[in-house]
């Protein structure tokens, strides 16, 4: 074999690319798929959802004593 032998390819090289290419799928299937936004309905967004008269709100004040009303 001759002195100066250069490989076409050198191993270091191949090492790289190898992990390189490994860590390119990795990250290419952990990426999420785009997600789809669903239609707001601007009525329901608007409308008052907090109701004094309901049982959960007369059983908050109840149960932090605070004085009746």
């Amino acid at each position: 074999m001759p002195e100066n032998f250069e490989r076409k390819f050198p191993r270091r090289d191949l090492l790289r690319l190898a992990m390189a290419g490994t860590g390119a799928a990795l990250i290419g299937s952990q990426l999420p798929d785009p997600a789809s936004a669903q239609s707001v309905d601007l009525k329901s967004k608007r409308r008052a959802r907090y109701q004094a008269d309901s049982a959960e709100v007369r059983n908050f004040y109840r149960v932090n004593s605070y004085p009746t009303r």
